[in-house]
């Protein structure tokens, strides 16, 4: 039986089977919200089957589109047309195919001239949508964090060995250096600050990485992961191989 602390873990057949998953729990969850509703958005392969399942039927017309607000954990810091470009990921397979308000897309600003104006304008933006300067454990920012994992561990941009693992201050930061192109990140206390932390995790290439965190392993990034609000695993069966011991 999988176990990492007291994370809900699901594993369902494959990355399909998981994107439906999260699709019906995303929209079940936005439903319930009485008021604006936040998804903090992930890269990847993975995400992005759920993006393009939500942006058709019967999600596409049942999810409560007016009211929920989407964020970035992280981005490259590339042109919005880039093919590196979270953004663009998420709105060609989402965003482009279903009626949102325009001001309910928060995407980082890569026209700025540089990833550190880039990072502090986007904490700017999570402050104003917030209402506050400093984050309330008491008030989570966002409703839903969607997370994945690295082949090294990482998740967002916190890879391993970087400054910004240490960042308690910032809510966003720049990471150069780490990767070819520069990045920006939401940091550790903003990410946690979330109703719901969720990893998305499939295919066989993360089944050692996965059994190496949940083997306990605290030097990933992704294992220091923690949230004031619920924390969960999404995972196929190819990724749970090694760890599910057949529960």
């Amino acid at each position: 039986m999988i176990k990492l602390d007291t994370a809900s873990v699901e594993v369902k057949t494959d990355s399909q089977a998981v994107a439906l998953y999260v699709a019906s729990w995303l929209k079940d969850l936005a439903l319930q919200a009485k008021d604006k509703f936040s998804i903090v958005c992930s890269g990847g392969s993975t995400p992005k089957v759920l993006y393009s399942l939500m942006a058709q039927a019967p999600y596409r017309d049942q999810f409560p589109w007016n009211k929920v607000h989407w964020f970035f954990g992280d981005e490259r810091f590339v042109p919005k047309t880039d093919e590196l470009s979270n953004y663009k990921m998420v709105r060609d397979a989402m965003f482009s195919k279903v009626q949102i308000p325009e001001g309910n897309i928060h995407p980082v600003k890569t026209e700025l001239p540089d990833a550190k104006t880039a990072a502090l304008d986007y904490e700017l933006d999570l402050k104003r949508y917030y209402g506050a300067e400093k984050l309330d454990p008491g008030r989570p920012l966002f409703d839903v964090v969607l997370l994945g994992l690295g082949e090294d561990g990482h998740t967002a941009s916190l890879f391993p060995g970087t400054e910004v693992l240490k960042e308690k201050t910032a809510w966003v930061s720049a990471v150069i250096g780490a990767k070819p192109e520069a990045r920006i990140t939401m940091t550790y206390p903003v990410l946690e600050s979330s109703r719901h932390v969720a990893f998305l995790v499939t295919g066989a290439g993360k089944q050692k990485i996965l059994a190496d965190l949940f083997g306990g392993d605290k030097n990933l990034p992704s294992a220091n992961i923690k949230t004031t609000g619920q924390l969960h695993w999404f995972l196929d069966q190819e990724a749970a191989r090694l760890v599910n011991d057949g529960g």
